[in-house]
């Protein structure tokens, strides 16, 4: 078995830290060899890594620490570092990831933050950054299609497998990202269907892969936000576009508070900022 296979193995059934500890000590192979003899359910003597990973990279690539293609700025993530990333457009990443900004908001945004959205998005691409954001319906989806209509990459971090997009009907746009230079990625092997712990799990991969997270619109609490306070423990740069009215935009009226987040009322001064 390759140190490949046995990590696809290990992401498929444990977290980061779960076995960080071992694998600072031992190879890939043997922490799998080890974890299979102390498995009393039998569910991981079933599993067949080796076939597993074949079976996913007919879909996408796994990239592992080791390949050249590993975004290095995963290394701010520590014991939670990912074991491996599966990745459409893999070879597109050691450019895409050296100046990412994620542009990210509600689900269901204001009229005013799809307009906003687009301007940041728009803007950040013009300057030569890449726009990140995590395909989702409302902002997100907003930001890689302004960047993508000035024929920029995108970079699109999804809580689930990427045999299917999430949302599923905004399958066209991530085969427009991936089709035109851009990048998809997840930490879930194909066939994995998006819960609330890959959904936590991929907020923090898209703010380690940032260089800095500009938050549109946010309701308190909702999926933004876990971006945007993992971007806070990251030390990445977070910017907080001020809500004229508040209504949709506690959670950056929140940030902007308790001063966690740098008021960005306009894309020249998100330019300035970063």
């Amino acid at each position: 078995m390759s140190d490949r296979a046995a990590l696809a193995a290990l992401s498929a059934h444990f977290t980061p830290a779960e076995v960080a500890a071992d694998l600072a000590q031992h190879s890939p192979v043997e922490v799998w060899a080890q974890r299979v003899r102390l498995d009393n359910t039998g569910r991981l003597s079933q599993y067949r890594p080796k076939t597993e990973l074949s079976s996913g990279e007919l879909t996408c690539r796994f990239l592992i620490p080791t390949d050249a293609q590993w975004p290095s700025a995963l290394a701010d993530l520590g014991p939670a570092c990912p074991l491996g990333l599966w990745v459409r457009g893999h070879n597109h990443l050691p450019e895409l990831t050296t100046s990412t900004v994620v542009v990210t908001g509600n689900r269901a945004p204001s009229p005013e933050a799809v307009e906003r959205s687009t301007a940041f998005a728009t803007a950040v691409a013009e300057a030569g950054y890449t726009v990140a954001a995590s395909l989702a319906y409302g902002v997100d989806a907003t930001a890689h299609e302004a960047a993508h209509l000035m024929g920029r990459p995108t970079l699109a971090v999804l809580p689930r497998g990427l045999d299917q997009a999430y949302p599923h009907n905004h399958g066209p746009l991530l085969n427009a990202i991936t089709e035109n230079g851009g990048a998809a990625l997840s930490l879930y092997r194909p066939g994995t269907v998006t819960s609330g712990a890959t959904l936590q799990a991929s907020a923090a991969l898209l703010a380690a892969l940032s260089r800095a997270v500009i938050l549109i619109e946010a309701l308190d609490h909702a999926q933004a936000l876990r971006t945007a306070e993992a971007a806070i423990d990251l030390k990445r740069t977070l910017l907080a576009v001020p809500s004229p009215s508040g209504i949709r935009a506690g959670g950056n009226t929140r940030l902007l508070a308790e001063h966690l987040a740098l008021a960005c009322p306009s894309p020249a001064r998100a330019l300035e900022l970063l």
